[in-house]
């Protein structure tokens, strides 16, 4: 367990969630205005070839990264156009745009680099700098190299986007035409003009998280290198209830999780350890649904008494097996890493699958807003 629980896990998982913050964020905006936009995948795969080809060329990742975002903000753009002013299906159009992603970054890089697999290797000195590289006064503390410059920004990105939902004209505008569109309309809010803002500012955003990935994270493009994060990000999106904060923890959930599954390969795994983790999970989900379901209370008060429930079941079941458990005398074993690489997605399903329902999603989202005439 102290080969899992270190100082590292920490470091990675912050690493591993600033995509998914970056994209999440880039959904939020989107959503919130009324726009489902299931193409976070795609907008991360065109960011994160852009980026790389861009920062190629011309030797510098803040050029890159700029060149991303335009790219981002420009297949946004045409998502927004179809869906607002040609009113085509939001999930069928986002579909569309992640399959195109799929393959059309493989088609230019056999253009440019004669090479469909993936784009030239990145000079390091060419990659996205850790925090060390822009505070070199300071000394060489570990959170100054093993944190990005983007991880900082997403951060700031959250807190910037927590204000202006909430505290600016802007965000009670965008909020209103997710809600409501007739009724801010009738307030004279551009309704259209708004949908175009946030889907724009959801491409950029979402191209933004693709381009640490290829720039930051990795030094070159491969092939569907977002491997599903987009659908990730759009998971913390409704685990946190389109809510920007909340949206973070759900995204550093994802990232834990993703970060665990680099932190176990190749480690021995106690089975005794397994199973005790496993009881107390178990035991947890169980008196939650019960309570859940049963009662009718406060629920921070169902989380906490679950939690103490699931305290004493896993106690009484421990004091029951240890002497069991040690005479077998276990040997620890490697789990197979197709079982470990499945843990983020896993834990996709389980999040959706218990809290989907207790997310409400705007009201106008996914219909399209035709002004009365």
């Amino acid at each position: 367990m102290r080969q899992i629980l270190t100082i590292s896990l920490l470091f990675s998982t912050i690493r591993l969630a600033t995509p998914l913050v970056l994209a999440a964020l880039g959904g939020l905006y989107s959503e919130r205005s009324g726009v489902i936009n299931i193409a976070l995948e795609g907008l991360m795969l065109a960011g994160a070839f852009t980026a790389a080809s861009v920062t190629y060329y011309a030797n510098s990742p803040w050029i890159g990264l700029v060149a991303a975002i335009a790219a981002g903000a420009a297949v946004a753009f045409v998502i927004a156009f179809a869906c607002i002013r040609c009113k085509a299906d939001q999930v069928v159009t986002g579909t569309g745009i992640n399959i195109l992603f799929i393959g059309l970054p493989a088609v230019l890089s056999g253009a440019f680099f004669l090479s469909s697999g993936s784009t030239p290797q990145i000079p390091k000195e060419n990659l996205l700098p850790a925090l060390d590289h822009l505070l070199p006064f300071l000394p060489p503390w570990r959170i100054l190299t093993d944190i990005s410059v983007i991880s900082v920004l997403a951060l700031l990105v959250v807190l910037v986007t927590s204000y202006v939902l909430y505290r600016t004209p802007f965000g009670l505008r965008l909020r209103a035409v997710g809600e409501n569109p007739e009724a801010a309309d009738a307030a004279g809010v551009g309704v259209n003009r708004i949908r175009y803002l946030g889907v724009i500012l959801s491409g950029a955003l979402a191209a933004l998280g693709g381009a640490y990935l290829s720039i930051g994270q990795s030094s070159l493009f491969t092939r569907n290198m977002a491997a599903g994060r987009g659908f990730i990000a759009l998971a913390a999106l409704i685990f946190g209830k389109w809510r920007p904060v909340q949206t973070l923890l759900a995204c550093l959930l994802f990232g834990f999780a993703d970060a665990i599954t680099i932190q176990l390969q190749g480690v021995p795994i106690s089975i005794v350890g397994v199973i005790y983790v496993a009881v107390g999970i178990a035991a947890l989900v169980i008196v939650w649904l019960i309570l859940h379901l049963t009662a009718n209370r406060n629920r921070l008060l169902e989380f906490l008494a679950s939690i103490a429930a699931a305290i004493v079941a896993w106690g009484i079941f421990f004091l029951a097996t240890r002497g069991y458990f040690a005479r077998l005398a276990l040997a620890p074993v490697e789990i197979p890493v197709q079982f470990i690489q499945m843990i983020p997605y896993l834990v996709t399903i389980v999040v959706l699958a218990g809290f989907i329902g207790q997310s409400r999603a705007p009201k106008a989202l996914g219909i399209p807003y035709e002004k009365e005439r």
